[in-house]
Formats: structure tokens, C-alpha cells, sequence
């Protein structure tokens, strides 16, 4: 279907979700290698978050738009000279396709003036520790920072402390010169030297210019959303504030974008070229916190009219939704939120709380979620599904789990 230069927020959506991945058929089979490198080439990133009270958050992109996947599925694809995936700072600490890692370098080289605070300072201040820190990866790598710390020499007047390595350790990944292997069980960083973690044809690309780098990151963030207004595609990889308009005319002029309205959107919005308008988005699976989805709150009311915020840090009384709440995608709408929670030792999958989203059918709605709950719950390993203990959804979907 042709995109019209003024689009409807449900034609914005559909562009969205297919943009996304998920107007894409499920696979047939279990899904491999292949399609996920089809939903890396589509997203670009993929966000880590340490949060495991229901699945990593890397996990679950993947699962979102492949259904049930091989649990070591995304280990295969972002480790080993082949990989897909490099760790590296983009939308935040990220999976991001490893074809970017040359537009990245740009943020690498700004380490001393981009990094945080206590890694620029021990960068300043103790540059022995940094070179000596350097010299054990290149030397012992792969490594943990725990495998460095009790390595750490004496200094005279007292030890390194662990932070203090762990700051000097994390400027060096800032920086690119060192990279990262894998992630453990612990959910540690095993850190190693790029020339022996990624893959060479990517090493021996020529480093771009600053204007090039801003051009393929927007581009990226473009091709993923679909449609957006200029402050999403600068957010995508968290792009200076003037990093995104000549990009943005750049790839205008390239004919890769072009400007449209979307019903009640104030700021101008951009389509890619790549993008399509499904008539229909078939979609039903959980979405998470951290899915690119999702990322930008603004974006995400304006066009689903969801007004979404992660409670993780709101105190037990003061939460109005739960602790760890997950959109539901039913079609091409939002419908419902659930607070989800893996009991991993009762092998159950608990369902504190399920909510309705206004003008969504409750019958259809819970009958939708309830299969997904049954589907996240096999493919996390648990044998059963809890009822919800609470929120106005919560009487629907018992009827529909039991």
C-alpha cells in the first residue's frame, strides 16, 4: 500500500509496527540465526538492562517479534569472529548490529569528554592504572573486572580500590579500546581486546567522517521507527542536539526520507523510504520496558495514546500499575499492561496485576493475553500461570487462564 503525506495516528502505527518487525509472519520452525539477524538489521540495537525479575531485557526483543526462541539464540549471534552484535554504548548500554561499530567511533574518541565523571577522572588522574589495566587484557583477556581487581598492583600509600579499577576498566570500554567477549552467568562484562573479539572486516573499516557517522546512525534510527519526528531519530542513539537536522537534510535530499504529517502531531515527522503500510498487524505478544518500542514515552502516547512509566523505582504504595509491567500489543494497539513476575523456584509465571487500556474489549482482550502468558511462560520454562492478584482486567483474564 502507498504512505499518503498526511497520515492517520492508526496508518502511523501500522508503519511503526511494521517498521519493527512485527507485521513480519512468525517463522515456521524455531527460530534461528537467520531471523534474528532479520530483526537486527531491522532495530539496529538492542537495549541490556540487569533487570531479571521476568527475562533479561535483551531476551526480549528477539521473543516479541520470533515468538519462543533457543535460549542461547542471541549468545550465538553476538559472540564468535562472525558475530552480529557488539556491546557498546548507543540508545544506552546496547547489542548494537555490529556493522556500526566505524559510526560509533566518533563516541569512542570523545571519551575523555563524553564518559562519566569517575572514568574521566581516573582517565586524568591515574593513567598508569588505565595502561596497566590495558596491558592485562591485552595480555590475560578475555577477563571479568573481578579477575582484574585481584590482580590490581600496590601503590604506594595504599591498594587500588575495586571502583577505581572497575572506573579505569570502563573508560577503556568507553573508549573502544577494549571491547567486550561475552556477558557471564553473573551478568558480568568479560572484557577483551576488539582485534580479537570482532570481526576484522569490521576492525579494518576506514573510520568515517563525523557528518557520514550522524547520516547512518539517523538512518538507522529512521529505517527502525518507520515515521518520527526529528527528536526520536536523535534519541534513537542518543545523537548531540545538532547532530540530527543536517542528517536529516542530507538523507532528504538522498530521497531516503520524506517529510509527512501525522494526524496530531505538532513536530514535522519523517518517513523512510523502505517503509510500507500494512493494511493489518496481527500482532500479539508482550513488549518490553526496554523494547525500542517503547523507548521514547512521548512517542509512544502520541501514538497509542499509552501513557507508560516503569516503576521499578516508585515506592511499593505510590506504584499505580506494578513493579515490572509489560505492554500488550494486540494488533495494532496497545490493549493492556501486566505486572509480571517469573517464580522461577515454583516453576510458576506470577500475574500480580493485569489492566485494561480504555476503549480496548475486555473479552477479546484477556482471551489474546491469557495464550500469550501461556506462550512467555513455556518459553521462560515454567510450568503454569499464576492468576492475576489485582487491576480492573484481573476478573476477565482469570476467566480466560482457567
Amino acid at each position: 500500500m502507498s504512505i499518503p503525506d498526511t497520515l492517520t495516528l492508526a496508518q502511523a502505527r501500522r508503519v511503526t509496527l511494521a517498521a519493527q518487525g512485527f507485521a513480519d509472519p512468525l517463522p515456521t520452525g524455531v527460530p534461528d540465526a537467520r531471523h534474528a539477524r532479520r530483526v537486527i538489521g531491522r532495530l539496529g540495537q538492542i537495549q541490556i538492562d540487569s533487570v531479571n525479575i521476568l527475562a533479561r531485557a535483551h531476551h526480549m526483543p528477539l521473543y516479541s517479534r520470533l515468538g519462543p526462541y533457543p535460549h542461547d539464540l542471541l549468545t550465538r549471534v553476538s559472540t564468535g569472529p562472525k558475530r552480529a552484535l557488539f556491546e557498546y554504548w548507543g540508545h544506552e548500554a546496547a547489542l548494537i548490529d555490529v556493522r556500526l561499530h566505524p559510526h560509533l567511533r566518533w563516541r569512542m574518541a570523545s571519551a575523555l569528554d563524553g564518559a562519566w565523571g569517575g572514568m574521566r577522572r581516573v582517565a586524568a588522574e591515574q593513567p598508569e592504572l588505565v595502561r596497566w589495566i590495558l596491558d592485562e587484557v591485552r595480555a590475560k583477556g578475555p577477563m571479568t573486572a573481578r579477575e582484574i581487581e585481584h590482580d590490581v598492583p600496590k601503590k604506594k600509600g595504599g591498594w587500588w580500590n575495586w571502583s577505581v579499577a572497575k572506573q579505569a576498566l570502563e573508560y577503556l570500554f568507553w573508549a573502544g579500546e577494549v571491547t567486550t567477549s561475552h556477558r557471564n552467568g553473573q551478568f558480568e562484562r568479560v572484557y577483551e581486546m576488539p582485534d580479537r573479539a570482532l570481526p576484522r572486516a569490521v576492525l579494518d573499516t576506514p573510520d568515517p567522517s563525523l557528518a557520514e557517522s550522524y547520516r547512518a546512525l539517523v538512518e538507522v534510527a529512521a529505517r527502525a521507527l518507520g515515521v518520527a519526528a526529528e527528536p526520536e531519530l536523535r534519541d534513537y542513539f542518543r545523537l548531540p542536539a545538532d547532530a540530527a537536522k543536517p542528517a536529516i537534510a542530507t538523507l532528504v535530499a538522498e530521497g531516503v526520507l520524506r517529510p509527512v504529517a501525522v494526524e496530531g502531531w505538532k513536530k514535522p515527522a519523517w518517513l523512510h523510504a523502505d517503509a510500507r503500510l500494512p493494511r493489518r498487524v496481527r500482532a500479539a505478544t508482550l513488549v518490553s520496558p526496554f523494547d525500542p518500542l517503547v523507548w521514547e514515552r512521548g512517542r509512544t502516547e502520541r501514538l497509542f495514546d499509552f501513557r507508560y512509566r516503569l516503576e521499578i523505582y516508585t515506592p511499593a504504595p505510590k506504584r499505580v500499575h506494578g513493579y515490572y509491567v509489560l505492554p500488550f500489543l494486540h494488533g495494532d494497539r496497545l490493549t493492556a499492561r501486566v505486572d509480571l513476575k517469573a517464580d522461577r523456584a515454583a516453576g510458576v509465571l506470577r500475574v500480580p496485576a493485569a489492566w485494561l487500556e480504555p476503549g480496548a474489549d475486555a473479552g477479546e482482550t484477556a482471551v489474546a493475553l491469557a495464550a500469550e502468558l501461556r506462550r512467555m511462560a513455556g518459553w521462560l520454562g515454567l510450568g503454569e500461570v499464576a492468576l492475576p492478584d489485582r487491576g480492573d482486567l484481573a476478573p476477565e483474564l482469570s476467566r480466560a487462564l482457567a
